[in-house]
């Protein structure tokens, strides 16, 4: 990289599938629908269940316009409905949602290692994802991590999902850099990638697609470190 380091001063992550590992939503969701179909419909096969909220949940998200930013507490509510055969106040399911990804959802691999190394440098490290902003820093906060950014942006603080640029030109303007001076960590090419190129940020792929919108392909999140020009910190020194 060499003088290619000196300039960065700001480093995004997204949420779902960078810091947080999918595979865990996945495992959450079904530890709640268990508890769900055991309280509020005993008579529904857990796996049917299942489906359905795979199902509704996809299809709620499908149904909306461009990069207008549905929340999906709406999504979880009217399926829990679907599910339960009856609309069913928030306050009656949603501390089990929240108690089985409390205790299921899980950070990818050295995600909150290279997270605190990055908080330690000069660099603006901030948060630049689709989810609710609740639920998003409820997430951050369970890893040990809210604490660590400088800035947490939201599509529902937006009111747009990525790629539009709204999302990307709003993350910079709170980290006061241009686009040259950023990086986006994501994990989906259209939304991520080709989102954050379009606005001239560099880009760094963590299980996206390949193309010609990603300037570096990771597969240890530690790698971003060395790109970024931030030092592992094992020799206590700093690489910027």
């Amino acid at each position: 990289m060499g003088d290619d380091c000196q300039r960065w001063r700001a480093v995004f992550w997204d949420i779902g599938g960078v810091i947080l590992d999918i595979e865990s939503v996945r495992d959450a969701h079904e530890v709640f629908l268990r508890r769900l179909v055991e309280t509020h419909a005993p008579d529904t096969p857990v796996e049917d269940a299942i489906q359905t909220w795979r199902t509704a949940v996809g299809r709620y998200f499908s149904e909306r316009e461009g990069t207008e930013f549905r929340p999906a507490r709406t999504a979880y509510d009217r399926t829990v409905a679907e599910i339960a055969g009856e609309s069913i106040p928030a306050p009656e399911w949603r501390p089990a949602f929240e108690a089985a990804t409390s205790e299921t959802l899980r950070p990818n691999p050295d995600a909150v290692e290279t997270i605190d190394r990055l908080a330690e440098s000069e660099l603006h490290v901030g948060v630049l994802s689709d989810v609710d902003t609740e639920e998003g820093f409820r997430i951050l906060e369970a890893f040990g991590v809210r604490e660590r950014f400088d800035s947490i942006i939201t599509s529902e603080m937006v009111g747009r999902t990525k790629p539009d640029r709204r999302m990307f030109e709003t993350a910079l303007r709170e980290a006061d850099v241009t686009a040259g001076e950023a990086i986006m960590i994501g994990d989906r090419y259209e939304h991520d990638m080709a989102g954050a190129s379009a606005v001239g940020m560099t880009t760094i792929a963590y299980g996206a697609d390949d193309g010609p919108d990603v300037d570096y392909a990771v597969d240890d999140l530690r790698e971003v470190l060395s790109i970024a020009g931030v030092s592992s910190g094992r020799d206590g020194s700093d690489g910027r």
